[in-house]
């Protein structure tokens, strides 16, 4: 019983964490010109950095704590690459969600 509340409480907090993550804010921004290659991991680090205008660069604001969510966002980021690739390249690849 534990097992399965531990579980449930893993889940809810990342599906929490996940509406913060810089990668999900860009890819969701979808701003023209802005990165699209390890695009949340750079806006973390952009902010890191001190950034002054993270919405205009990426179309998209930074995670309150960046430094918190730069992990994340690398490995999410590392995991889209194949398509962030595709994409900068213009490579369409069909690719539809649902079911």
């Amino acid at each position: 019983m534990t097992e399965m509340l531990g579980r449930a409480l893993l889940s809810l907090l990342t599906l929490t964490l996940l509406g913060g993550c810089a990668t999900v804010r860009t890819l969701y921004a979808a701003k023209p010109g802005a990165p699209i290659i390890y695009s949340g991991t750079r806006l973390d680090w952009y902010s890191l950095h001190g950034g002054c205008c993270p919405l205009e660069r990426f179309g998209a604001e930074a995670p309150r704590h960046a430094a918190l969510d730069l992990p994340a966002s690398a490995v999410l980021d590392t995991l889209l690459l194949p398509f962030a690739v595709a994409t900068e390249l213009g490579i369409g690849l069909g690719v539809r969600g649902g079911l």
